[in-house]
């Protein structure tokens, strides 16, 4: 464990300045990501044309689940935390 995880200090990367990681965000971060594998695969179901009714239901509410979850981070300044590598 490190000296900034001990103290909850936020610490910086080259390219992004000191933020502290609230639960909203960690939160928020979770949800996306969870979200965004649940609907690559759903998308790839709908490619191979088997995706029910039940499926496609289940992809529109993992779509408004990142959707929220990208609007919290972008409110707290951190939409760089589930930006692609």
């Amino acid at each position: 464990m490190t000296t900034a995880t001990r103290t909850n200090r936020p610490t910086a990367t080259p390219t992004h300045p000191a933020v502290l990681l609230t639960p909203a965000v960690v939160r928020a971060v979770t949800v996306y990501e969870t979200a965004a594998v649940h609907a690559a695969y759903l998308g790839n179901v709908a490619l191979s044309g088997r995706l029910s009714d039940l499926d496609a239901e289940s992809l529109a509410v993992a779509e408004d689940l990142m959707a929220g979850s990208l609007a919290t981070l972008v409110a707290a300044g951190v939409r760089y935390l589930v930006e692609a590598a």
